[in-house]
């Protein structure tokens, strides 16, 4: 099993943005291209992961859903935001069931 985390994705992906050219690295040439390019590129990948989830196997749900995972830290780091911020956002719904907390955002 690979040691290769989500957050190592995170630190690669900032170090491609920060470091690279467009003309060398993919992450690069999509944060050049904007916010809205980065989130219609990651709801591609959603979609994607969604029809394999329903009608392929398990190695094709799990190719998409390393696609989607990058494609979301890719729209995270155009806006941003950390998976810590995340992370942070996740911990504060764990003191309500979710239920709740759907309810609570429906009121907002």
């Amino acid at each position: 099993m690979s040691t290769f985390t989500i957050y190592d994705l995170e630190k690669r992906i900032g170090e491609r943005a920060a470091n690279a050219s467009a003309e060398e690295s993919y992450t690069r040439k999509l944060i050049d291209r904007g916010v809205a390019h980065c989130a219609k590129k990651f709801g591609e990948e959603a979609i994607e992961a969604v029809l394999a989830a329903v009608g392929e196997d398990r190695e094709r749900l799990t190719a998409e859903t390393a696609d989607v995972l990058y494609h979301l830290l890719i729209v995270l780091k155009a806006r941003g935001i950390t998976l810590a911020e995340v992370e942070q956002v996740l911990g504060e719904r764990q003191t309500m069931s979710g239920l709740q907390e759907k309810a609570l955002r429906k009121g907002t």
